[in-house]
């Protein structure tokens, strides 16, 4: 039985593009914010979600209600390798099968699983979930940037709450000519020419949006990764002052917490190993990581500080084409996405 979602707003189109189209890996917070023996609660892509690790320490990302009386799990008791509901003491393990129902043992409920239950991984640092439509679909296969995959890479991950819709960051991300000017006085962003035009170049897995007459100077070019998980990939030139690893690549991903705040993750990494390595992370924890929050705070001010209705009233430009073709992409798969759920319940009401 195809299950509709309890979020009203993912039953629509513009609903599912505030919250985050389905099938999809989203991240959803660092690993070092999941515990051991904890259950944390998180609001993510429109899912209220509990978080949790066993005995083994994998993490677990399931739906943070009880299939008893749907009460609060993330309220209950951290049993090793299964969660107890503190209602009726329910239990239920990381695969979202019921082990035990403690006031009625042997009742119909104990064997069944139960629970929604995402597919979850942990990667540089982060955790990750698979958001099914429908809830069991096959998750796509859970692929990384090189610079978040490969030894001779070395990465710090900056992790921000902000209190802006998702693609808001997506939109920022993928318009590197907002740092010629909201960044201009950076320590990395001053320098190169303050007009540009752009082109769109398409890849095998999506498509980079970069200046024509400029390169290797300023942030010049962006890349929208597609797939299996909104990556986007951006690399700003250093100077040697900042130590061995050659341009400053940012890998970068958001996730809905709710139609109006987002979470969102960067990845900063340079191409270092052995005593380069050591000196790229000695420099960036004395003298880079600082300037690249500040950085990072001139876009959350700019961002909150957007009306939610601001692409209702814009006036786009050449240096926007990114932002459209992306908007264009997300649109048309929340509309794919929407009309398979209407296919799949009309065959279940046929037969």
């Amino acid at each position: 039985m195809t299950r509709h979602p309890a979020n009203a707003a993912l039953n629509t189109v513009d609903g599912l593009i505030r919250l985050g189209v389905r099938n999809q890996w989203y991240a959803l917070c660092p690993s070092e914010r999941v515990p051991a023996g904890d259950l944390i609660r998180l609001d993510r892509a429109g899912e209220e979600l509990m978080l949790w690790r066993d005995a083994a320490g994998t993490v677990h990302v399931q739906e943070d209600r009880c299939p008893h009386r749907g009460a609060r799990l993330t309220q209950g008791v951290h049993m090793g390798d299964r969660v107890a509901c503190n209602y009726h003491g329910v239990q239920v393990d990381g695969e979202g099968l019921v082990v035990s129902v403690p006031g009625v043992p042997g009742c119909a409920l104990e064997g069944r699983r139960a629970l929604r239950t995402f597919p979850a991984r942990e990667h540089g640092g982060a955790v990750f979930a698979w958001f099914g439509d429908p809830d069991d679909a096959e998750p796509l296969p859970f692929e990384v940037p090189e610079q978040l995959s490969s030894d001779g890479w070395d990465h710090f991950l900056a992790y921000v709450e902000w209190d802006a819709p998702w693609i808001y960051s997506l939109d920022n991300l993928m318009d590197p000519m907002h740092g010629t000017f909201l960044h201009r006085k950076s320590h990395t962003m001053g320098s190169g020419r303050r007009e540009a035009l752009f082109q769109i170049r398409d890849t095998d897995t999506g498509f980079v949006f970069e200046k024509t007459d400029q390169a290797g100077v300023n942030f010049d070019w962006s890349e929208w990764i597609a797939g299996g998980t909104p990556w986007v990939r951006l690399a700003i030139p250093y100077p040697d002052t900042a130590g061995p690893g050659g341009p400053f690549t940012i890998v970068c991903t958001a996730t809905p917490i709710n139609e109006t705040q987002h979470a969102a993750f960067f990845w900063r990494c340079r191409q270092v190993t052995g005593w380069q390595r050591d000196t790229w992370r000695f420099l960036y924890k004395a003298r880079l990581e600082a300037r690249h929050w500040a950085v990072l705070e001139q876009d959350r001010v700019m961002e909150e500080a957007m009306p939610l209705d601001a692409w209702s009233r814009e006036t786009l430009y050449q240096h926007d084409l990114a932002l459209v073709r992306l908007r264009r992409a997300i649109r048309g798969e929340a509309q794919r996405q929407l009309a398979a759920r209407e296919e799949r319940t009309a065959a279940e009401v046929r037969t």
